[in-house]
């Protein structure tokens, strides 16, 4: 265990030395390049910030209209009978909208349910199983500009559901349920 320790201590100030090093012998002006990914970084993230306060706007508005316990009234019944515990339902809706409310989310469900409970457990794992789609969709569809992302939307969507499924099939499978 020393060792993966002392290697990821090191990974990362090696790997830039040695592309510096790279550079140095294919005679590219390094610390210029640097510079200029520097500018396009700034200025990629000033152009992505209307997308980002329209994304958390959003977001809020969802919360706080009660769409989102809507929804797990609806979802309620239908899952509870399938095994699958209720305060799932708006880590799972969340998920693909924001990281940070879905990080938010598992660390109060397993605050109150314990890191080795099933709920604990298929947070935990939902959590890494599915990405933030509509946050991938509008920060860097939006920063190159592509408008269409119909489809993109759908397949992320899909992805996410995918996710879940296998998140709630692999606790059970691994800890059983409850």
């Amino acid at each position: 265990m020393e060792v993966f320790s002392l290697i990821s201590l090191w990974f990362i100030p090696v790997l830039i030395c040695f592309i510096l090093l790279y550079g140095t012998i294919k005679k590219v002006a390094t610390y210029e390049r640097f510079v200029e990914g520097g500018k396009e970084g700034i200025a990629i993230a000033v152009s992505i910030i209307p997308f980002l306060v329209g994304m958390l706007v959003s977001i809020s508005v969802f919360r706080a209209s009660g769409a989102l316990e809507f929804l797990m009234r609806i979802f309620r019944p239908t899952l509870e009978r399938a095994g699958i515990p209720a305060e799932i339902i708006p880590l799972a809706i969340i998920r693909p909208i924001s990281g940070t409310a879905a990080l938010g989310m598992t660390s109060d469900l397993i605050a109150i349910h314990g890191p080795d409970s099933f709920i604990g457990r298929l947070a935990s794992v939902l959590q890494g199983s599915t990405d933030t789609t509509f946050y991938v969709l509008t920060v860097y569809f939006g920063a190159v500009g592509i408008k269409k992302m119909g489809d993109a939307l759908k397949v992320g969507l899909l992805a996410d559901l995918a996710g879940i499924a296998a998140a709630i099939i692999v606790v059970v499978f691994i800890f059983g349920t409850k």
